[in-house]
């Protein structure tokens, strides 16, 4: 049976590669050096595969097809997807035998996420495994949140997944170790006027509550506040499932700081074992 060796979560923004100078010089330092520690960790717990929740940018899908959720089942991925994202383009190997597993445990489960055998990754999933340092090194399984267009799967429902998905990579006897990586952006507008503008408060009470037990509490604080916090922020949909993954226990933030010139509020942090 397979251990979840780490779960972790990262912000996303393509503007940390295409602008990496734009904040204060230690601004950008303490962050980037936070990616290389976090990548370095995963390193060195050896996963035989990387579980990645992260969101679909409309690159994948839009207005005709949108699921709510959707778990990847390919040999390969190819990323990123966007020519103007300053990474360069890999071939990332596809963990599929431990994808197909997930899936089918998450129907067996009263779940029903769509599968793709074609997904092309966006900065999402590439952008952070670039800055980690660990882009291609391990097969990867990812799964997409619908946190784009409405209507949106509820938070309950994302922390429910994880669960889930918990159940499901345990009981996987194909691989030793499995790391998770949720990424997402927190507090940020994407094309609005307050584009630039980032939500401190939304972002420090939303991650304290990560930290706590209180479940009714964070899942009701995100779905009545998160629309403050701007239209990207709907991507702690992520962190959620990672939080659900996890038991919804021991998260601990390792760094957050607002940075408007990346647009976004960046945290970075893991959940800790028993």
């Amino acid at each position: 049976m397979a251990e979840i060796a780490g779960i972790f979560a990262v912000s996303h923004t393509p503007v940390m590669t295409n602008l990496p100078h734009a904040p204060a010089e230690e601004v950008a330092r303490q962050v980037f050096d936070e990616f290389r520690r976090t990548g370095e960790e995963i390193a060195r717990l050896d996963p035989d595969a990387i579980v990645l929740v992260s969101n679909d940018h409309l690159h994948n899908f839009f207005l005709g097809n949108m699921p709510a959720f959707c778990i990847g089942i390919a040999d390969t991925y190819d990323g990123p997807i966007e020519g103007w994202l300053k990474v360069d383009r890999k071939t990332i190997p596809g963990a599929r035998s431990l994808s197909a597993h997930i899936l089918q445990h998450c129907l067996d489960s009263g779940f029903d996420p769509a599968f793709s055998l074609e997904l092309v990754l966006d900065h999402g999933m590439v952008t952070p495994l670039t800055l980690a340092g660990i882009c291609g090194d391990f097969p990867v399984v990812p799964i997409l949140v619908n946190c784009v267009q409405p209507p949106l799967p509820r938070m309950m429902r994302c922390i429910e997944l994880g669960r889930a998905m918990a159940e499901a990579i345990r009981s996987y006897d194909g691989a030793e170790r499995v790391v998770v990586l949720a990424t997402g952006g927190i507090a940020h507008d994407v094309g609005t006027p307050r584009m630039g503008y980032v939500n401190e408060q939304f972002d420090r009470r939303f991650l304290e509550l990560l930290g706590g037990t209180d479940v009714d509490a964070l899942t009701s604080f995100s779905e009545a506040e998160v629309n403050s916090a701007g239209n990207g922020a709907e991507e702690i949909r992520n962190w959620l499932v990672a939080h659900g993954i996890a038991g919804c226990r021991n998260f601990e933030l390792n760094h957050y700081e607002p940075v408007s010139e990346w647009y976004t509020g960046i945290a970075l942090g893991r959940w800790r074992g028993e």
